[in-house]
């Protein structure tokens, strides 16, 4: 929100052919495809470069213990004794099948004579679609599997397992991506990947063409172009295999062909509605063949701990305190002496309250109640929503009572930003107006948008978001925006170091030409 933390040097800027890039990646026709879309909704040229980092990227979500650099992760397998590394990604909770999978890459590898394999636990940590398994949820799952070690089928040994998140995205791709999962893990050591069935696949949706509601990729697809993939070079892939919950020993392992029926199936949609009902454990020796009846889930499947991240998840699934990826987590730009922070600021649970006026828009002056008199009639109050040099989209929400100001949203329900860069300048509303959708414009047949005027205050300084502060009005612009008229307001802070120079707008243009 307005801090430098990088330079982008060697500038390239060109044409964003969104099918080609499409038709290269992913291979499938699906419309509904959520990053299909992504795509699709993003602007007709890209920019590239080269980025020079000026820190250390930080988030402050709670996370950033588990955000290792290169160096800091071969330091960590060279610290545990490694002598080969292999990566295994996760971007769903961590049960005793995968636990059973990850503990029998590391002995296979023993077999062929590693004495110290060391386990690269990967969460993915960019973006994800919106029904996948938050990041916090995820991390905070792993430390428990973790913390139980090989005390529980479902923990893991933290003496032999090195957990880092990953900073990618996940596309969805299919055999594309997992190419990309596995090569980027080389650069931080890793000699072996493990991959599944399907991975970095996902189900058509209805408006897919040829695989609605299926698999949009074959299974096999990504194991097969993953080891002919050019490039792959002497990184070697572990592959998974089928794993059931042993009700015999409530433990997860290769079904037994000759007694099938002390096996049973405990799939990712099961584990949903279970999660989602509150299950508890099941006995350990009388498990019955319907969990979902029993609403019970065998001891064996998940760490205690770790299943009750899940279930508090999945039973308060539209809470807002979940974080679904990476994204910077930054103290809103506030008044800090009038105005109350509730939520995250950069999520939809923020709001900023006035601690001074039951209302930012209703009960804030129109303007200063001392002012001089030559002045009396060119001096507003503005109530600053976008502070200088922000792209996040605030503005008072007229639905709410006190009417705070939060994040505008984008049609699919996410925080909106400005996509034409930062603003130069300070963005609010005059209190205690409003543009009247039946009044209509001189000449024209354009009423007015049913919110606050705008202000746009041309100071130097970044004004607080929430201040309220006395502005000498210069000009306005007149806009039709969407078949409805929308009023802008320039002024100048009192405040400003040019206040005294600055007058009009001639006075804007020899100051600040």
């Amino acid at each position: 929100m307005g801090k430098t933390i990088a330079i982008l040097r060697n500038v390239e800027i060109y044409p964003n052919r969104k099918e080609e890039i499409v038709t290269r990646m992913f291979g499938v026709i699906d419309m509904g495809h959520p990053y299909i879309q992504n795509i699709y909704n993003g602007g007709d040229y890209l920019i590239g470069g080269e980025i020079e980092l000026l820190e250390r990227i930080r988030y402050n979500d709670g996370l950033d213990e588990w955000r290792k650099t290169v160096k800091e992760l071969l330091d960590e397998f060279e610290e545990k004794g490694a002598d080969t590394v292999y990566a295994f990604q996760t971007r769903n909770p961590t049960h005793a099948g995968h636990a059973y999978l990850m503990k029998s890459a590391g002995e296979d590898l023993k077999k062929q004579g590693y004495k110290k394999p060391i386990l690269w636990l990967s969460p993915l940590g960019g973006w994800t679609k919106s029904d996948d398994v938050p990041l916090d949820v995820r991390v905070r799952q792993h430390e428990k599997v973790l913390d139980a070690g090989t005390g529980h089928p479902g923990g893991l040994d933290p003496d032999s397992t090195v957990m880092a998140i990953w900073p990618a995205p996940m596309v969805y791709a299919g055999p594309t991506e997992v190419q990309f999962h596995a090569k980027s893990r080389r650069c931080a050591g890793a000699s072996y990947f493990v991959v599944g069935r399907d991975p970095a696949g996902m189900k058509g949706s209805m408006e897919a063409i040829a695989h609605r509601d299926d698999d949009l990729y074959d299974g096999n697809h990504g194991r097969y172009v993953l080891q002919n993939s050019p490039g792959i070079e002497n990184m070697k892939m572990l592959s998974f295999v089928k794993v059931m919950y042993d009700i015999t020993d409530n433990v997860m392992k290769i079904p037994d062909p000759n007694r099938m029926d002390d096996f049973i199936s405990i799939s990712g949609t099961k584990m949903r509605k279970l999660a989602r009902n509150g299950a508890i454990p099941c006995s350990a020796t009388n498990i019955p063949t319907d969990l979902e009846a029993a609403n019970c889930i065998p001891s064996g499947f998940m760490v205690p701990e770790g299943w009750d991240l899940v279930v508090d998840y999945y039973k308060n699934i539209d809470d807002n305190r979940w974080i679904p990826w990476s994204q910077p987590h930054e103290e809103a730009p506030a008044a800090e002496q009038t105005t109350l922070v509730e939520g995250t600021f950069g999520f939809s649970s923020f709001a900023l309250h006035s601690t001074t006026y039951d209302s930012f828009w209703h009960d804030v002056d129109y303007q200063p109640q001392k002012q001089s008199s030559s002045e009396k009639n060119t001096i507003i109050n503005m109530v600053t929503e976008i502070p200088m040099y922000m792209a996040a989209k605030m503005e008072v929400d007229k639905s709410l009572p006190g009417n705070p100001i939060r994040q505008d949203t984008n049609k699919d329900g996410s925080p909106r930003y400005y996509t034409y860069g930062t603003t130069f300048f300070n963005y609010g509303l005059v209190p205690q107006t409003w543009e009247d959708p039946d009044l209509k414009s001189s000449g024209k047949n354009y009423g007015g948008d049913n919110d606050p005027i705008d202000v746009m205050e041309l100071g130097s300084t970044p004004l607080k978001m929430g201040s309220i502060t006395p502005c000498r009005v210069l000009g306005s612009l007149e806009l039709i925006d969407e078949g409805e008229t929308d009023h802008k307001i320039l002024c100048l802070a009192l405040s400003d170091t040019d206040a005294n120079r600055i007058f009009d707008m001639d006075d804007l243009e020899r100051v600040k030409p």
